[in-house]
């Protein structure tokens, strides 16, 4: 039986991300993310600060947003990474490309 929760975060068009700083206090951004392999993958710059928290702190807490962040559904805890492998990379990209289209492809060209 599939999680109600995780298969909101699938559908979702945003993802609030709440990362932590060192102090403990959570900072919350909306992002797209895609669901491969019974994982969420989220797209961002690597120098973001989301990027730099979560090299700190991996526990992650994500739930289905807005594109301005305001939630729509509960919270799921979870541990986040950086993905460096390329295969791995290039089938984050290929969910993404799949969920947001032309608009992930305007991203990745502009990104470059």
């Amino acid at each position: 039986m599939e999680d109600p929760n995780r298969a909101a975060l699938d559908r979702a068009r945003y993802v609030s991300l709440e990362t932590f700083r060192r102090d403990g206090r959570g900072v919350r951004t909306p992002v797209w993310a895609a669901p491969r392999g019974g994982k969420l993958y989220v797209f961002s710059e690597a120098k973001a600060w989301k990027v730099k928290r979560l090299r700190n702190d991996p526990h992650i807490r994500v739930a289905p947003c807005g594109a301005r962040g305001t939630l729509k559904g509960e919270w799921v805890e979870g541990t986040g990474r950086r993905v460096e492998d390329p295969a791995v990379i290039e089938g984050a990209n290929q969910a993404l490309l799949a969920k947001y289209g032309w608009q992930m492809l305007l991203t990745n060209l502009l990104s470059r």
